[in-house]
């Protein structure tokens, strides 16, 4: 599925980010702006240079799923890659602002562009991102989709920007505090990575059919699949192992994240557990010691296999919103594939 779409996705997003001629450009400032979008894009190193290969850039799960979604319901897809684009360039721009809130330096094994450029520079990266993203789902009209269903898809993708962004905000308030409980963490999540999924889902079933039961069905999966999906990166984050995801064991819990594992722990340990919980998260630093005393305690109370069954429920339930859809053959067995992938994955 990845596969058939990444080519057609690549040159849709590469379009939408061009820069102006260098002699058509009097001076520097718009160059640089089109260079920091490129760069994080994995296109061209830092001083605008097109790279041989491109960056690895992610799995480009969102735009997947929305071509698939319109694909599923109408063999051409191509129709949807203005959505799909646009969704893309929506997550990217969260990932420029996430890194300046985390104060992260590097992301996928290069510099952000926040500590190449400065804050104030990633912030306006950030932002162009998301009016680019804007832009390019207006794209649909041009494709034949028609006007009042191009507008409600960008009405789509507003809505489920909004919901990442609050998500996010609901995260950043998770961070001082240790009384979080599960069912306000599952809400968290279902916005911050849960929301543009489904809308990713909803928007290519929308472009396809005129069913809506059929769109409803796609974003009720996807609304499922988002929390499948963060609450397995949630494990990985802690238990995933350093030679696949590239991060150590407990990476999650040095940076003090609060993440299911640790959500559901506070919640279920007894005092002597919790305490050793509560001790060790609030601390400034935690070193290698407090990090196995937390994993201990994770692993007395069976969190990762707790963890691994809400994740299969979620993904079960995704699947069975699909059940009302007469999806023909390959397409039930890709998104059946997909869902084990994305529940199992060890990266």
């Amino acid at each position: 599925m990845f596969d058939r779409y990444r080519d057609g996705l690549e040159g849709e997003l590469r379009a939408a980010i061009s820069a102006p001629q260098a002699d058509s450009v009097q001076v520097d400032p718009p160059l640089a702006f089109y260079t920091m979008l490129q760069y994080h894009m994995g296109w061209a190193d830092e001083r605008g240079r097109p790279l041989a290969v491109p960056m690895a850039q992610g799995k480009a799960l969102r735009p997947t799923l929305c071509l698939f979604a319109c694909e599923a319901l109408n063999e051409d897809w191509g129709v949807a890659l203005p959505a799909a684009s646009a969704l893309e360039f929506i997550h990217n721009f969260s990932l420029i602002h996430d890194d300046i809130q985390d104060g992260d330096l590097e992301r996928r094994h290069r510099p952000t562009v926040w500590s190449l450029w400065g804050q104030p520079m990633a912030l306006m990266a950030g932002n162009a991102m998301r009016q680019i993203a804007d832009i390019t789902a207006m794209g649909l009209a041009e494709r034949g989709v028609p006007e009042e269903k191009a507008l409600r898809a960008s009405f789509l993708l507003t809505s489920g920007y909004l919901e990442m962004t609050k998500g996010q905000c609901m995260d950043l308030v998770f961070e001082g505090s240790l009384d979080i409980r599960l069912e306000d963490y599952l809400a968290m999540i279902s916005w911050k990575t849960g929301a543009l999924i489904r809308c990713g889902m909803e928007m290519g079933a929308l472009v396809a059919s005129d069913q809506t039961d059929f769109v409803q069905a796609f974003a009720h999966c996807g609304s499922f699949l988002g929390l499948a999906f963060q609450i397995r990166d949630d494990v990985l984050g802690t238990w995933g192992d350093e030679a696949t995801t590239g991060k150590a064991v407990g990476n999650d819990i040095r940076r003090r994240k609060k993440t299911f594992p640790i959500v559901y722990a506070l919640q279920v340990a007894g005092d002597p557990a919790r305490r050793k919980l509560v001790d060790a998260y609030s601390k400034s630093e935690l070193d290698d010691r407090d990090a196995d005393d937390v994993l201990t305690v994770l692993e007395e109370l069976n969190v990762a296999e707790y963890a691994q069954e809400v994740t299969s429920q979620r993904a079960d339930r995704a699947l069975g919103e699909l059940d009302c859809v007469p999806l023909s053959s390959w397409a039930r067995r890709e998104i059946e594939d997909l869902v084990d992938f994305l529940t199992t994955r060890q990266y």
